[in-house]
């Protein structure tokens, strides 16, 4: 189930970049933060194309929280199809929720809910549509084929992309809050060597 392993625990943000003029420019540090993936229903980057696919997203709508369309902390990584499907709803917090203790996903391709929040995100999100059911079905059985038949196409397939953004090349206009992250950053940890060939 490797393909669907949501965090061990609540998301504690790594990087806290401000200043910005517009939130797609935080689109760099998100990608890191949320280790390429939609915070929602885990998609990576490497399963398919970015470009049009992945967008920022506010936790809390700009419609009611206009003061906190440019904060970090509001902002999330996720796929257009969640994105769409959240709107301007307020939901539980996917960063605290959406952790291995209260959703799993089973074999037969359902997300399971283990807490009311959890349940609260799963159908506003329509994460057990037909859709996603079928979606997390394929890419279980491709992520275990590749791993037993092509440990190669597995690490791609689990591994991180080729472009990962070089964090301390970055200068955002009022500093970080949180510059201690970019050592741990993605890149950082590829330069070293400790990067880890799937996650």
């Amino acid at each position: 189930m490797d393909a669907f392993n949501y965090p061990a625990e609540q998301h504690v943000r790594r990087h806290g970049p401000q200043g910005y003029a517009g939130a797609e420019s935080f689109r760099p540090w998100l990608r890191d933060e949320f280790s390429f993936r939609c915070v929602y229903c885990l998609l990576r980057e490497m399963w398919g194309l970015v470009p049009g696919v992945f967008g920022v997203d506010h936790f809390l709508a700009v419609v009611s929280h206009p003061g906190r369309t440019l904060s970090y902390d509001n902002l999330l990584y996720c796929c257009t199809t969640c994105n769409g499907a959240k709107g301007k709803r307020r939901l539980p917090n996917p960063e605290k929720v959406l952790i291995a203790s209260e959703v799993q996903v089973n074999e037969d391709g359902t997300i399971e809910g283990k807490t009311r929040a959890a349940r609260c995100l799963i159908r506003v999100l329509g994460l057990n549509d037909s859709e996603y059911i079928e979606f997390r079905m394929v890419w279980l059985d491709i992520v275990a084929l590749a791993r037993e038949r092509d440990p190669k196409l597995y690490a791609r397939l689990m591994g991180f992309p080729a472009d990962l953004p070089n964090l301390a090349s970055l200068r955002p206009p009022k500093a970080n809050t949180r510059p201690q992250g970019v050592e741990e950053c993605y890149f950082a940890q590829r330069h070293r060597g400790s990067l880890p060939a799937t996650y």
